[in-house]
C-alpha cells in the first residue's frame, strides 16, 4: 500500500472541505500505518525567509519549528493530498505558508531567461487538490490550480496532478446536504429553488469521485468503492 500524507487547509472542522477529504480518505480504506492527515493551522511553521540558504544546505535554514519534521514525511509519502476551501481565489494562509517552504526542496539557479529549478531528490509523487468555493464557476480555483501545476512540475517529470473541484458550497456541511435542505438553503440565498436537485446530484457525484480516486492512488483497489 502507498504512503499517504493528507493536508487538510480549512480551519472548519465540520467544513465542506473536511468531507471532501474524509470521502478521499474513505475511499483508501483508512489504514493507520500508511495514512496520516496534517492540520497546517495547528502548526508552528515559520514563513519562508526568502534567505536562500537552501541553495547551500541542502535544506531549509530554518530552525525551531515543524518544518524539519513534517518535510520528512512529505519526502517519504507516495501521494500528497491538499484538500482546501478557496478564499479570495486561494489557498488558506497555513497552507501557503507551508507550501512556500517547499522552495527548499530546490536548488534554484538564475540564467539569462528564468530561473532553473532542481530538486534534491528524485520525486515520483501523486499530488491530489480537493477544492471547494462559493462560486459556481469552478474557474475561482484556477490560481490555486496553477500553482500546483507549477510547483509538482519543477520537482519532477514524475509527478502527478489530480484535481476534485466541488462549487457552490456557500455553508458548513452543504456537500452532503439532502435535496429539500437545499431548497431551504437556496430560499434564503435568495437563489433558484430548482437549482438544488441539480445541485444534490452534482454535489453527490464529487463526493463519490473523491472516493474513487482515493480507492485509485491508495493501491487497495477496493471493489466495493
Amino acid at each position: 500500500m502507498k504512503k499517504i500524507l493528507a493536508f487538510n487547509g480549512s480551519p472548519r472542522s465540520q467544513g465542506n472541505t473536511s468531507y471532501l477529504l474524509q470521502h478521499f480518505l474513505d475511499g483508501t480504506g483508512h489504514h493507520p500505518e500508511t495514512l496520516e492527515v496534517i492540520h497546517p493551522h495547528e502548526l508552528n511553521l515559520e514563513y519562508c525567509h526568502g534567505c536562500l540558504r537552501c541553495n547551500v544546505l541542502r535544506r531549509c535554514s530554518i530552525s525551531g519549528d515543524d518544518w524539519e519534521q513534517i518535510s520528512g514525511r512529505i519526502l517519504e509519502a507516495d501521494v500528497l493530498v491538499f484538500a482546501s476551501p478557496i478564499y479570495f481565489h486561494h489557498l488558506p494562509g497555513p497552507l501557503k505558508i507551508l507550501l512556500d517552504r517547499f522552495r527548499s526542496f530546490n536548488h534554484v539557479q538564475i540564467t539569462e531567461s528564468g530561473l532553473k529549478h532542481t530538486p534534491w531528490h528524485e520525486w515520483k509523487k501523486d499530488f491530489v487538490l480537493l477544492l471547494c468555493m462559493g462560486s459556481p464557476d469552478d474557474s475561482d480555483a484556477d490560481p490555486v490550480i496553477d500553482l500546483f501545476r507549477f510547483v509538482t512540475s519543477i520537482l519532477g517529470s514524475g509527478n502527478r496532478l489530480h484535481v476534485i473541484k466541488a462549487t457552490r458550497l456557500a455553508v458548513a456541511k452543504q456537500v452532503i446536504k439532502d435535496r429539500d435542505e437545499l431548497r431551504i438553503l437556496y430560499e434564503k440565498l435568495k437563489l433558484p429553488a430548482d437549482l438544488a436537485e441539480k445541485d444534490h446530484q452534482k454535489n453527490k457525484s464529487v463526493l463519490a469521485e473523491c472516493k474513487r480516486l482515493g480507492n485509485q492512488l491508495s493501491g487497495t483497489h477496493n471493489q466495493e468503492v
